[in-house]
């Protein structure tokens, strides 16, 4: 494998499953099934010699069963600031191609497709604070999709929660939240105060840098 590449930067994820997605610990899925809007705010990349700097895509993810079973569905939406050879190398990243095998999530989620839909571009708002356990991505006539703290039942105040993977594929820390999103592309999602996750995205083709 020729191509080097490296982004650091920041994810938000709303899924379907319960705060803490059992997926997180090799679990089954909450309902079953799995359907997920990936968020990635790229603050500093390269692709060879090809920046990424500033720019961001927004990973759809559709499965029928539990994501190890596959037959599931994929869709990049990828900045339209992006030129034409920004446009490929995100593309690439973020199907897991130019990687490693099984080295980032890209690579292993793209492994369980059957389908993989059209790649969009499009104008994409999007901000992410790790921290402050908050993310908003929209796109207009396409994406709606917002991440808040958790909330302790008894006080109503936000509380804290993350999950620690030293050997993850995706991150090492990430803050847990809540998320709602509606989704109208060719992949279509209506996710209503279900897992949200905040992280700190830095990896290369060879997985995630720690």
């Amino acid at each position: 494998m020729s191509d080097k590449w490296m982004i650091r930067g920041s994810e938000f994820t709303n899924c379907n499953c319960a705060f803490g997605c059992p997926c997180q610990f090799s679990s089954p899925s909450t309902h079953g099934c799995c359907e997920a809007i990936a968020s990635a705010m790229i603050e500093e990349g390269n692709f060879n010699d090809i920046t990424l700097d500033e720019l961001c895509f927004v990973m759809l993810l559709k499965w029928p069963g539990e994501i190890v079973e596959g037959n599931g569905q994929q869709q990049i939406i990828i900045d339209e600031r992006a030129n034409p050879e920004q446009r490929e190398a995100l593309r690439k990243i973020a199907l897991g191609e130019s990687t490693a095998p099984g080295a980032t999530h890209y690579y292993v989620f793209n492994s369980t497709m059957s389908k993989v839909h059209d790649t969009l571009y499009a104008p994409i708002e999007m901000s992410i604070d790790v921290e402050a356990r908050r993310g908003h991505t929209k796109i207009k006539g396409m994406v709606e999709s917002e991440g808040t703290p958790l909330l302790d039942p008894f006080s109503g105040k936000e509380s804290r929660a993350r999950i620690h993977l030293p050997d993850g594929f995706e991150y090492t820390y990430a803050e847990m939240g809540a998320g709602t999103s509606k989704i109208t592309a060719d992949i279509e999602l209506d996710l209503n105060n279900s897992y949200g996750q905040f992280n700190v995205l830095h990896m290369n083709q060879d997985g995630v840098i720690r």
